[in-house]
C-alpha cells in the first residue's frame, strides 16, 4: 500500500470535486440538475482575443520555452493597465510576474517564505488554496473569521489578541476583496489597517484581487497597492479568468513588492517553465480589450444577480444584492445546516449550490450561488427555487 505524505493527509478534499460527484450521482439516476456551484464563466472571451490566440499558434518560435517571468510585452501591458486602472506605478521588470493562473501563484508563494513551524493568516470562509498552499509548504494556517457583523472583514485587533505570541512566527497573511465566497468589499480604511498590521508584525500581505473588475451599481473596487506603504509589505494577485472569461487559458499575474516577486519567481523557475507563449500573446489582447469585455459581460451578470436575489426573497430568504463578484452568499434558513439545506435544494429543485462549509468552518450557516451559468438556466433555477418549501 502506498502511503501519502503527512502534508497531503492534512489537506481536505477540494470542495468542488465533491460537487461534481454529487451532480454526477443525480444525473446517473436520470435527474435534471442546474449547476450553480463553480465560478467558471459560461460567456466566451472577447472575439478579438480568440482571434489573437488563433494567430499566435502559427507565430515563429511560439512553440519554444517561454520566459520564466513572462514576456516583457505582457508584463508591460500589466503595468500599463495598473497605472490606467488604479494609478499605481509598477516597474514591469521587477514588480510584475506572469502566472499560470492566479491559483498557481497563490498556491506556490508560501513555498518561498514559509518554513516548518511558521504560520500564515488565512480568511475563513475563504478560497481553499490559501490554506492548502500553507500546509504544503509546511506551515500552519491561523484562521481569521469573517463575520457578517464586521462586513466579512477580519477583525485585526481581535486577531492580535487571539494569537498573541503566535504572530512572531507568522510569515504571511492572505486577504481577498472583493471576496470569494462572501462577495464582501473593502475600502481604503481597511487596507490601511492591513498595512499597519503588516508593519507591526513583519508579515507579507498577499491580496487576491481576482474579482476586482466584476462589480455593479457604479461600484469600483480599489487595489490594495493604492494604499500608502502597501508595496513595502505585500503583493497583489490578478487573473484574466474572471474579468476576461479565460479560466481554462491559465493566465494570471502578481505585482507589488519586488523582493516578494523575486522569491515567488525563484520557486517558479524550479517548478514550472512559464505560461505558454501563445496564451501570453492572447493575454496582451485580453488586457487591452478588458473594458470592452466588461461592458459586455457585467450587464449579463447583473441581470442574473437580480433574478436570483428575487428568487431568494420570494422563497423567504432575506438577503441583499452584492456589489461585486459573480457570487451570492446567502444565509440558510434558521435551524438548518449548510450541507443539509444544499441537499434539500438539490433534491427538491434539481439545483446544485455550494455549502458554505466548503470554504471553512465559519461558512456554516451560508451557501453560495454562482452566476456563471446561462441566463436561460438561471431563469429556470429561479422558477424552481422561488417555490422551495422551507
Amino acid at each position: 500500500m502506498i502511503d501519502v505524505s503527512k502534508k497531503l493527509k492534512a489537506l481536505v478534499e477540494y470542495p468542488f470535486a465533491e460537487l461534481d460527484r454529487k451532480k454526477a450521482e443525480v444525473l446517473k439516476k436520470g435527474g435534471d440538475v442546474i449547476s450553480l456551484g463553480i465560478g467558471d464563466p459560461d460567456l466566451p472571451p472577447f472575439p478579438s482575443v480568440i482571434e489573437k490566440l488563433k494567430e499566435s499558434t502559427s507565430t515563429l518560435n511560439v512553440n519554444k520555452y517561454p520566459s520564466y517571468k513572462g514576456s516583457e510585452e505582457l508584463r508591460y501591458a500589466v503595468a500599463k493597465w495598473y497605472k490606467d486602472r488604479f494609478g499605481v506605478k509598477l516597474d514591469h521588470e521587477t514588480e510584475a510576474l506572469i502566472l499560470i493562473g492566479a491559483k498557481e501563484g497563490i498556491g506556490h508563494i508560501p513555498l518561498a517564505f514559509v518554513d516548518q513551524g511558521d504560520t500564515v493568516l488565512v480568511p475563513d470562509p475563504g478560497y481553499p488554496v490559501y490554506k492548502a498552499g500553507t500546509i504544503l509548504a509546511g506551515g500552519s494556517p491561523l484562521t481569521m473569521p469573517l463575520h457578517a457583523d464586521n462586513n466579512f472583514l477580519p477583525d485585526l485587533k481581535n486577531i492580535e489578541k487571539k494569537y498573541g505570541s503566535s504572530l512572531i512566527n507568522c510569515k504571511m497573511m492572505f486577504i481577498n476583496y472583493p471576496n470569494n465566497p462572501t462577495s464582501a468589499i473593502a475600502d481604503e480604511n481597511f487596507f490601511k489597517e492591513v498595512v499597519d498590521f503588516a508593519e507591526r508584525h513583519n508579515i507579507i500581505i498577499c491580496h487576491d484581487a481576482t474579482y476586482s473588475e466584476i462589480t455593479y451599481d457604479n461600484y469600483k473596487a480599489q487595489s490594495f497597492l493604492e494604499t500608502e506603504g502597501a508595496k513595502n509589505v505585500g503583493v497583489e494577485f490578478h487573473s484574466l479568468s474572471k474579468s476576461c472569461n479565460m479560466t481554462g487559458w491559465r493566465i494570471g499575474f502578481v505585482v507589488g513588492n519586488r523582493e516578494v516577486i523575486a522569491g515567488l519567481g525563484k520557486v517558479k523557475t524550479n517548478l514550472d517553465s512559464g505560461a505558454p507563449n501563445h496564451m501570453q500573446i492572447a493575454g496582451i489582447e485580453a488586457i487591452n480589450t478588458m473594458q470592452e469585455n466588461l461592458g459586455r459581460i457585467l450587464p449579463v451578470y447583473k441581470e442574473r444577480r437580480d433574478l436570483l436575489v428575487k428568487a431568494m426573497q420570494e422563497a423567504g430568504i432575506n438577503m441583499q444584492s452584492p456589489k461585486a463578484t459573480f457570487y451570492l452568499w446567502i444565509p440558510v434558513p434558521a435551524g438548518m445546516k449548510s450541507v443539509d439545506f444544499c441537499g434539500k435544494v438539490l433534491e427538491e429543485c434539481g439545483v446544485l449550490v455550494t455549502p458554505g462549509t466548503g470554504f471553512g468552518v465559519e461558512g456554516e450557516g451560508y451557501f453560495r450561488i454562482s452566476l456563471t451559468t446561462s441566463t436561460e438556466q438561471i431563469e429556470e433555477a429561479y422558477k424552481r427555487i422561488k417555490n422551495l418549501k422551507l
